[in-house]
Protein backbone atom coordinates (compact mmCIF):
# COMPACT_ATOMS: atom_id res chain seq x y z
CA UNK A 1 0.00 0.00 0.00
CA UNK A 2 2.89 1.92 0.92
CA UNK A 3 4.69 1.69 -1.92
CA UNK A 4 1.30 2.44 -4.42
CA UNK A 5 0.92 5.46 -2.55
CA UNK A 6 4.35 6.78 -3.37
CA UNK A 7 4.58 6.32 -7.31
CA UNK A 8 1.54 8.30 -6.93
CA UNK A 9 3.42 11.22 -5.52
CA UNK A 10 5.27 14.05 -7.06
CA UNK A 11 9.50 14.10 -6.67
CA UNK A 12 8.76 17.80 -4.42
CA UNK A 13 6.02 15.99 -2.71
CA UNK A 14 8.19 12.93 -1.92
CA UNK A 15 11.07 14.97 -0.90
CA UNK A 16 9.07 17.05 1.18
CA UNK A 17 6.86 13.72 2.85
CA UNK A 18 10.94 12.54 3.36
CA UNK A 19 12.00 15.65 5.48
CA UNK A 20 8.98 15.31 7.93
CA UNK A 21 8.45 11.65 8.42
CA UNK A 22 12.19 10.40 7.37
CA UNK A 23 10.83 7.29 6.28
CA UNK A 24 13.60 5.28 4.92
CA UNK A 25 11.37 3.56 1.84
CA UNK A 26 10.67 6.97 0.65
CA UNK A 27 14.36 7.66 0.72
CA UNK A 28 14.59 4.79 -1.46
CA UNK A 29 12.10 6.03 -4.04
CA UNK A 30 13.55 9.08 -4.27
CA UNK A 31 16.73 7.23 -5.18
CA UNK A 32 15.60 5.18 -7.30
CA UNK A 33 13.34 8.49 -9.36
CA UNK A 34 16.97 10.10 -10.13
CA UNK A 35 18.93 7.27 -10.34
CA UNK A 36 19.30 8.49 -14.07
CA UNK A 37 20.73 11.92 -13.20
CA UNK A 38 23.81 9.89 -12.25
CA UNK A 39 23.92 7.45 -15.29
CA UNK A 40 23.47 10.91 -17.50
CA UNK A 41 26.19 12.45 -15.67
CA UNK A 42 28.71 9.33 -15.44
CA UNK A 43 28.02 9.18 -19.32
CA UNK A 44 28.51 12.93 -19.77
CA UNK A 45 32.08 13.01 -18.20
CA UNK A 46 33.58 9.83 -19.08
CA UNK A 47 35.90 11.25 -20.85
CA UNK A 48 37.33 12.56 -17.40
CA UNK A 49 37.31 9.03 -15.48
CA UNK A 50 37.79 6.75 -18.59
CA UNK A 51 41.42 4.77 -18.17
CA UNK A 52 41.12 5.66 -14.09
CA UNK A 53 37.84 4.57 -12.87
CA UNK A 54 34.97 2.19 -14.36
CA UNK A 55 31.48 3.62 -15.08
CA UNK A 56 29.87 1.40 -12.42
CA UNK A 57 32.11 2.39 -9.80
CA UNK A 58 30.88 6.18 -10.79
CA UNK A 59 27.85 4.77 -10.02
CA UNK A 60 27.95 2.95 -7.10
CA UNK A 61 29.53 6.30 -5.93
CA UNK A 62 26.76 8.38 -7.31
CA UNK A 63 24.12 6.16 -5.49
CA UNK A 64 25.47 6.86 -2.46
CA UNK A 65 26.02 10.79 -2.96
CA UNK A 66 22.27 10.88 -3.60
CA UNK A 67 21.53 9.36 -0.43
CA UNK A 68 23.35 11.59 1.53
CA UNK A 69 21.95 15.03 -0.65
CA UNK A 70 18.25 14.22 0.05
CA UNK A 71 19.69 14.38 3.91
CA UNK A 72 21.07 17.62 3.07
CA UNK A 73 18.76 18.85 1.13
CA UNK A 74 17.10 22.05 1.86
CA UNK A 75 14.44 23.42 -0.82
CA UNK A 76 13.88 27.06 1.08
CA UNK A 77 17.92 27.30 0.36
CA UNK A 78 18.77 25.75 -2.16
CA UNK A 79 18.44 25.05 -5.82
CA UNK A 80 15.56 22.33 -7.55
CA UNK A 81 17.29 19.33 -6.39
CA UNK A 82 17.68 18.17 -9.81
CA UNK A 83 20.55 21.23 -10.02
CA UNK A 84 21.75 20.66 -6.54
CA UNK A 85 22.25 17.01 -6.90
CA UNK A 86 23.78 17.25 -10.12
CA UNK A 87 26.37 19.83 -8.98
CA UNK A 88 26.91 17.36 -6.41
CA UNK A 89 27.59 14.40 -8.84
CA UNK A 90 30.11 16.45 -10.63
CA UNK A 91 32.25 17.26 -7.83
CA UNK A 92 31.97 13.73 -6.54
CA UNK A 93 33.85 12.51 -9.69
CA UNK A 94 36.13 15.31 -9.68
CA UNK A 95 37.10 14.12 -6.20
CA UNK A 96 37.33 10.10 -7.59
CA UNK A 97 39.89 11.33 -10.09
CA UNK A 98 41.64 13.58 -7.91
CA UNK A 99 41.71 10.46 -5.08
CA UNK A 100 42.72 8.21 -8.33
CA UNK A 101 45.71 10.44 -9.27
CA UNK A 102 44.96 11.07 -12.78
CA UNK A 103 49.02 10.90 -13.66
CA UNK A 104 50.10 7.44 -12.79
CA UNK A 105 53.28 7.51 -10.20
CA UNK A 106 55.12 4.96 -12.80
CA UNK A 107 54.01 7.24 -15.62
CA UNK A 108 57.61 7.35 -17.01
CA UNK A 109 58.27 3.62 -17.16
CA UNK A 110 55.36 3.08 -18.83
CA UNK A 111 55.50 5.26 -21.57
CA UNK A 112 58.86 4.03 -21.74
CA UNK A 113 57.87 0.48 -22.50
CA UNK A 114 55.04 1.85 -24.80
CA UNK A 115 57.79 3.20 -27.11
CA UNK A 116 60.18 -0.24 -26.87
CA UNK A 117 57.07 -2.03 -27.74
CA UNK A 118 56.68 0.09 -30.51
CA UNK A 119 59.94 0.62 -31.62
CA UNK A 120 60.33 -3.69 -31.61
CA UNK A 121 57.51 -3.90 -33.65
CA UNK A 122 58.45 -1.94 -36.28
CA UNK A 123 62.30 -3.61 -36.72
CA UNK A 124 59.92 -6.91 -36.89
CA UNK A 125 57.19 -5.78 -39.07
CA UNK A 126 58.88 -2.83 -41.24
CA UNK A 127 56.11 -0.19 -39.74
CA UNK A 128 54.61 1.10 -36.71
CA UNK A 129 51.97 -0.67 -34.63
CA UNK A 130 49.05 0.43 -34.15
CA UNK A 131 47.30 1.17 -31.04
CA UNK A 132 45.51 -1.79 -30.93
CA UNK A 133 48.24 -3.59 -31.75
CA UNK A 134 51.05 -1.83 -29.11
CA UNK A 135 48.07 -2.27 -26.30
CA UNK A 136 47.52 -5.81 -26.92
CA UNK A 137 51.67 -6.42 -26.91
CA UNK A 138 51.98 -4.72 -23.37
CA UNK A 139 48.33 -6.65 -21.75
CA UNK A 140 47.22 -3.02 -21.67
CA UNK A 141 43.70 -1.60 -21.70
CA UNK A 142 43.20 0.31 -24.86
CA UNK A 143 41.63 3.18 -23.26
CA UNK A 144 44.46 3.30 -20.49
CA UNK A 145 47.22 2.85 -23.51
CA UNK A 146 45.34 6.05 -25.33
CA UNK A 147 45.40 7.91 -22.22
CA UNK A 148 48.73 7.60 -21.67
CA UNK A 149 49.74 8.33 -25.53
CA UNK A 150 47.59 11.99 -25.17
CA UNK A 151 49.67 12.26 -21.54
CA UNK A 152 53.04 11.98 -23.30
CA UNK A 153 52.01 14.28 -26.08
CA UNK A 154 50.95 16.70 -23.35
CA UNK A 155 54.40 16.61 -21.46
CA UNK A 156 56.36 16.63 -24.89
CA UNK A 157 54.27 19.83 -25.77
CA UNK A 158 54.67 21.48 -22.19
CA UNK A 159 57.96 20.42 -21.51
CA UNK A 160 60.64 22.54 -24.30
CA UNK A 161 58.27 24.47 -25.87
CA UNK A 162 56.64 26.22 -22.94
CA UNK A 163 59.75 27.35 -21.29
CA UNK A 164 60.59 29.66 -25.04
CA UNK A 165 56.56 30.86 -24.82
CA UNK A 166 56.38 34.10 -22.84
CA UNK A 167 53.09 34.53 -23.15
CA UNK A 168 52.25 31.08 -21.72
CA UNK A 169 49.95 30.16 -24.28
CA UNK A 170 48.29 26.93 -25.34
CA UNK A 171 50.42 25.23 -28.56
CA UNK A 172 48.75 22.93 -30.93
CA UNK A 173 49.59 19.14 -30.19
CA UNK A 174 52.62 17.57 -32.25
CA UNK A 175 53.11 13.67 -32.34
CA UNK A 176 56.77 13.35 -32.92
CA UNK A 177 57.77 10.83 -35.91
CA UNK A 178 58.65 8.30 -33.42
CA UNK A 179 62.29 7.65 -35.49
CA UNK A 180 63.99 8.33 -32.17
CA UNK A 181 67.26 6.36 -33.35
CA UNK A 182 68.32 9.04 -35.77
CA UNK A 183 68.08 11.35 -32.52
CA UNK A 184 69.20 10.28 -29.54
CA UNK A 185 70.60 13.28 -28.42
CA UNK A 186 67.00 14.84 -28.70
CA UNK A 187 64.96 11.82 -27.36
CA UNK A 188 67.39 11.82 -24.37
CA UNK A 189 66.12 15.56 -23.42
CA UNK A 190 62.63 14.95 -24.57
CA UNK A 191 63.12 11.57 -22.10
CA UNK A 192 64.60 13.77 -18.90
CA UNK A 193 62.17 16.86 -19.64
CA UNK A 194 59.50 14.79 -19.50
CA UNK A 195 60.23 13.34 -16.09
CA UNK A 196 60.99 16.64 -14.93
CA UNK A 197 57.68 18.02 -16.07
CA UNK A 198 55.72 14.82 -14.62
CA UNK A 199 57.51 16.35 -10.94
CA UNK A 200 56.56 19.49 -11.93
CA UNK A 201 53.08 18.69 -12.12
CA UNK A 202 52.93 16.56 -9.42
CA UNK A 203 54.00 19.73 -6.95
CA UNK A 204 50.95 22.15 -8.52
CA UNK A 205 47.81 22.89 -6.12
CA UNK A 206 45.19 19.99 -6.75
CA UNK A 207 42.72 22.04 -8.88
CA UNK A 208 46.11 23.79 -11.26
CA UNK A 209 46.14 20.01 -11.94
CA UNK A 210 42.73 18.86 -12.57
CA UNK A 211 42.64 21.78 -14.83
CA UNK A 212 45.82 20.75 -16.71
CA UNK A 213 44.86 17.38 -16.82
CA UNK A 214 41.52 18.17 -18.20
CA UNK A 215 42.62 20.80 -20.79
CA UNK A 216 45.49 18.76 -22.16
CA UNK A 217 44.88 14.86 -21.97
CA UNK A 218 41.51 15.09 -21.74
CA UNK A 219 41.37 17.74 -24.83
CA UNK A 220 38.20 19.81 -22.93
CA UNK A 221 38.14 23.58 -23.72
CA UNK A 222 37.60 26.39 -20.89
CA UNK A 223 34.40 26.95 -20.60
CA UNK A 224 33.91 22.79 -20.39
CA UNK A 225 36.15 23.12 -17.86
CA UNK A 226 34.63 26.05 -15.66
CA UNK A 227 31.06 23.94 -16.39
CA UNK A 228 32.54 20.68 -14.69
CA UNK A 229 34.37 21.99 -11.72
CA UNK A 230 31.54 25.28 -11.12
CA UNK A 231 33.59 27.46 -11.48
CA UNK A 232 33.37 30.89 -14.04
CA UNK A 233 35.45 30.26 -17.26
CA UNK A 234 37.93 33.65 -16.32
CA UNK A 235 38.47 31.56 -13.37
CA UNK A 236 39.63 28.53 -15.20
CA UNK A 237 42.18 30.69 -17.47
CA UNK A 238 43.53 32.15 -14.32
CA UNK A 239 44.34 28.92 -12.64
CA UNK A 240 45.53 27.80 -16.32
CA UNK A 241 48.00 30.52 -16.53
CA UNK A 242 49.12 30.25 -12.89
CA UNK A 243 49.89 26.77 -13.40
CA UNK A 244 51.59 27.12 -16.71
CA UNK A 245 54.07 29.83 -14.67
CA UNK A 246 54.99 27.33 -11.89
CA UNK A 247 55.66 24.98 -14.48
CA UNK A 248 58.12 26.93 -16.28
CA UNK A 249 59.41 28.14 -13.20
CA UNK A 250 60.10 24.69 -12.47
CA UNK A 251 61.60 23.80 -15.59
CA UNK A 252 64.00 26.75 -16.06
CA UNK A 253 65.40 25.52 -12.37
CA UNK A 254 66.61 22.21 -14.05
CA UNK A 255 66.80 22.91 -17.67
Amino acid sequence: MLHDALEEKTNEELLELYRKEGQLEVKQALVLRYLYIVKAIAVQMRNVYAGTLQMEDIINEGVIAIMKSIDRYDPERDNKFETFISRRLRGMIIDLVRKNDWMPRDFRKQVKAIEEAQASFNRANGRWPSDEETAQSLGMDLRKFRKLQRMSVMMNVLSLDMITDDEGEHQSLQLSSGDADSQPERAYLQGESRQILAEAVSSLKEKEQMVISLYYVEELNMGQIAQLLGVSEPRISQIHSAAIRKLKAYMSTYI
